[in-house]
C-alpha cells in the first residue's frame, strides 16, 4: 500500500515520541529543586513509615501475605501515607539468629525468586495507590544480613551475632567495620545491585530503573564506618555506590540511609562531606531517643521532655547543613516505646503521640515555608500484625511487625488500632493544604 507524504506526515504525528534516555513518565518521578522534593509539579513534603517486610508479604510462598498487604496499603492510602520506606530485601542463609527470615540472596548473585515476585508485587499494588518507595539495598546490622553477611560469605568467621551471648555489641560493629575493606564484599554488593536495577517489574512490565513508583535508591540501612580508621574508606564507597546507581539509573533519586551525626562517627563534617556528592539528592538521618539515653525506659513521661528537646537540637543540626547544601532533609527514623514500655496494642502511647506530634509540626512548619525539612518516616507500620502471645521475639510463623526479628516484637510497632494513626491522618491533611 502506498501513502503520500501527508498521510505518512500525519501517521508519524500519531506515535508517542520518546527522547533518547528519557522514559514517557519522567514527569511522574520525585524529583529535587533547590532543596524541594518535586511530585507532579508540586512541592512534595510527607509523612510516611517504615515497612520493611513488605516484599515479603508481597510473595506468595508460605510466608507471604497478599491479602494482608492490600489490605494495608489500603489502610495506608485512607490516612494519607504514601511514603513507604522498604527493604530490597534480607542476605540469607535462613534461619540465622534473631535473622530476617526469608532472604532475598542466599548466596551471592543466588536470588530467592518468590520473593523478587513479591517485591514486584508490592510496587504494583503501591503503583495502583499512588504511592512510592524508598529502597534500602544493604544493612549494616546483622538483622537482614547486610555487611556482616558478606564478611561471613568471603571467609571472615562467624558472625557474632550481638543478641547471642557471649557476643557483644562492640564484637560485631568491629567484626562489620571490616567490610569497607573486603574487595569481593564490595564486588559482591555491586553486582547486586546491578542485578536489582536491572531488574523489570513483571506485574507492569516496567524496568525498575523507569518506574515512578520507586523514588529512591537508599546505599543501604545506617552505613556506618564502625571506626574513626574507616572513615575515609567508608566515604569513598558511599561516593562509589552513588556513582555507580546513577550510571545505572539516571531517573531516580540516590541518598545514603545515614542516621546523621550519630551514624557518622559522631561528625558532622563527615555527615556533610558524604551527602556533598553531587551524586547524592538528598540527606537523611535517624532520631532514636531510647537507643542514644535520652528516654528513661523506666520513667517515659518524665524523661519525655528532656527527648523532645534533644531531638529538636538534632534535627535543626543536621537542617543546617541541608540548607547549606541546598538539599533536601529526611527524618527517616524514629520512633519511641509504649508508656509503660510493653508491646502489645492494649497498652497506650500517648507519650509516643506526643513525641510524633513533635516530629510531624517540624515536617508541617518545613512544609509552610518551604523548607529542606521534606518528609519522615515513622518507625514502624505494624498493621493489623500482632505479636505473639507466648513470647517476646520473632519464630518463623508470627506476624511481621515493624520490629526487626532482634528487636521485641511490639518494642515500636504502630499497630491498626493505637490512637497514633489517628494522628498521622491528621496531619497528613494538614500537610496537604500545605502544598496544593
Amino acid at each position: 500500500m502506498k501513502y503520500s507524504l501527508l498521510t505518512t506526515f500525519l501517521l508519524l504525528a500519531l506515535i508517542p515520541v520518546r527522547m533518547t534516555g528519557q522514559p514517557a513518565h519522567a514527569d511522574e518521578c520525585v524529583t529535587v529543586q533547590h532543596g524541594t522534593f518535586m511530585k507532579n509539579g508540586r512541592p512534595y513534603y510527607f509523612i510516611g513509615t517504615n515497612y520493611w517486610y513488605g516484599g515479603i508479604l508481597g510473595s506468595a510462598g508460605k510466608y507471604g501475605n497478599r491479602e494482608r498487604l492490600i489490605r494495608e496499603l489500603d489502610h495506608l492510602k485512607k490516612i494519607g501515607v504514601n511514603n513507604l520506606r522498604i527493604l530490597v530485601g534480607a542476605e540469607g542463609p535462613d534461619k540465622e539468629p534473631f535473622r530476617v527470615t526469608p532472604a532475598l540472596q542466599l548466596e551471592p548473585g543466588v536470588y530467592n525468586e518468590e520473593l523478587l515476585d513479591g517485591l514486584d508485587f508490592l510496587l504494583a499494588e503501591m503503583k495502583k495507590r499512588g504511592q512510592v518507595a524508598v529502597l534500602y539495598l544493604n544493612n549494616s546490622w546483622d538483622w537482614s544480613g547486610g555487611y556482616a553477611q558478606y564478611l561471613n560469605w568471603n571467609g571472615y568467621g562467624p558472625i557474632p551475632y550481638p543478641s547471642v551471648k557471649p557476643h557483644t555489641w562492640q564484637e560485631f560493629m568491629s567484626y562489620a567495620g571490616r567490610f569497607h575493606h573486603c574487595e569481593n564484599c564490595l564486588r559482591q554488593f555491586e553486582e547486586h545491585i546491578k542485578f536489582i536495577l536491572g531488574r523489570t517489574n513483571r506485574y507492569t512490565g516496567r524496568k525498575y530503573t523507569e518506574d515512578p513508583v520507586i523514588m529512591t535508591w537508599e546505599i543501604g540501612n545506617e552505613p556506618r564506618a564502625f571506626s574513626t580508621e574507616s572513615i575515609p574508606a567508608f566515604e569513598k564507597w558511599i561516593g562509589e555506590i552513588a556513582a555507580l546507581i546513577k550510571e545505572l539509573d539516571s531517573h531516580h533519586l540516590v541518598t545514603t540511609g545515614t542516621e546523621g551525626q550519630h551514624g557518622c562517627e559522631g561528625s558532622m563534617e563527615v555527615f556533610e562531606r558524604i551527602h556533598s556528592d553531587p551524586n547524592i539528592d538528598y540527606l537523611t538521618m535517624h532520631i532514636w531517643p531510647k537507643n542514644w539515653a535520652w528516654l528513661d525506659i523506666h520513667d517515659i513521661p518524665g524523661s519525655l521532655q528532656a527527648s523532645i528537646e534533644n531531638t529538636t537540637r538534632y534535627m535543626n543540626d543536621h537542617m543546617e547543613i541541608a540548607r547549606k547544601l541546598d538539599k533536601p532533609l529526611v527524618l527517616e527514623e524514629f520512633g519511641l516505646p509504649r508508656d509503660e514500655h510493653g508491646y502489645g496494642p492494649a497498652e497506650p502511647v500517648t507519650c509516643r503521640d506526643q513525641y510524633y506530634r513533635h516530629a510531624f509540626n517540624h515536617v508541617l512548619e518545613s512544609a509552610r515555608h518551604r523548607d529542606v525539612l521534606a518528609g519522615c518516616n515513622f518507625w514502624a507500620w505494624a498493621g493489623e500484625g500482632r505479636p505473639a502471645s507466648a513470647r517476646i521475639f520473632w519464630q518463623i510463623g508470627d506476624d511481621y511487625l515493624g520490629d526487626p526479628p532482634q528487636e521485641e516484637q511490639g518494642l515500636n510497632s504502630v499497630f491498626d488500632t493505637d490512637s497514633t494513626v489517628s494522628l498521622i491522618k491528621k496531619y497528613n491533611r494538614k500537610l496537604l493544604k500545605n502544598i496544593q
